[in-house]
């Protein structure tokens, strides 16, 4: 039987390398992968060949390119990373240029990774938490949000996919457990008591592998997703416990965390301000028995730290 392609990109990024890796894990066989990159050469990319991904060149900003790898596929997963440039504009041109593609192409099934335009929730005029780019409440969620109408628009078979917090952040973007004056490891989030849903990105791939294998019946559907939905003390809790050492939670204000002078500081300020100040809605949207569901591999956050304890240094 033939499989069927699906086209991933941003396959060296972490969701994208999460579902590769998923579709070539996948015991079922029902399909074959084909990774998208700007450049097949890298290592990252080369290791995705090694596994037994077709490893293939395109540009988000040019659609030209991108319908050429969508050509004969069923389906595709986007994804787009606004840290590479911090434009809401220059993400939603790639959105739209996937959007277009995916058209072209007849894709059966795409899954676009989204997430929520907060100014539903917080309009521009709510003092509350300050306008960023003259436009935006959490630049990085209002564009993605935004962008969904790309994929109607078009009239393209899209399931919209909410992720959650990557507890890979802890490795990857300088989250973890750093050392305070006093000596005392701490993790800082502007939470207060209130829950962050958190997910590992093999966990996004396994479940964005389930909803192309349900096909019809997550096409036109919103879906969120989450490993566990955590308060900063239970995560500084599962820290003290995988680490050996005592983690505590520094819960600082949000207009602090939008001080703190790296660059999108005031974006993920707002954003997790955002997730504390509407908690039920924001983990409501990510249910965790649907999550489950998708993925009964589910990984708890306990799980994930003890597979990458050795990854995390404590600052």
């Amino acid at each position: 039987m033939t499989k069927k392609t699906i086209v991933v990109l941003g396959a060296t990024g972490a969701q994208g390398g999460g579902l590769v890796r998923a579709i070539l894990a996948d015991r079922s066989g029902d399909f074959a992968v084909r990774a998208v990159t700007r450049d097949p050469k890298s290592d990252k990319a080369q290791e995705l060949a090694r596994l037994g991904a077709e490893v293939v060149a395109a540009d988000l900003d040019d659609v030209e390119s991108l319908a050429r790898v969508f050509n004969g596929a069923y389906g595709a997963f986007g994804v787009t990373f606004f840290w590479a440039h911090f434009s809401v504009e220059k993400e939603q041109a790639e959105a739209r240029n996937i959007a277009v593609a995916a058209k072209r192409a007849g894709l059966k099934h795409v899954i676009w990774s989204t997430l929520e335009d907060t100014r539903k929730w917080i309009p521009l005029s709510d003092s509350r938490m300050p306008t960023l780019q003259g436009k935006y409440k959490v630049p990085h969620f209002d564009g993605k949000g935004e962008a969904n109408r790309f994929f109607a628009q078009e009239g393209v078979p899209t399931t919209c996919l909410n992720t959650s917090f990557f507890w890979e952040n802890f490795v990857m973007f300088g989250m973890g457990p750093k050392k305070g004056p006093d000596g005392k490891a701490a993790i800082t989030l502007p939470m207060g008591d209130k829950k962050l849903p958190g997910i590992a990105v093999a966990d996004i791939g396994k479940c964005a592998l389930a909803i192309f294998k349900k096909g019809d019946a997550f096409i036109g559907k919103t879906v969120g997703i989450a490993g566990e939905h955590l308060s900063g003390g239970q995560m500084a809790a599962a820290f003290s416990k995988a680490l050996g050492q005592d983690v505590v939670y520094n819960a600082v204000s949000p207009e602090m965390y939008r001080s703190f002078g790296f660059p999108g500081a005031d974006d993920l300020g707002n954003m997790f301000q955002f997730n504390r100040d509407f908690e039920a809605d924001y983990c409501g949207g990510r249910p965790l028995d649907a999550t489950r569901a998708l993925n009964p591999e589910l990984l708890s956050f306990e799980a994930w730290l003890g597979a990458n304890k050795g990854r995390i240094t404590v600052g």
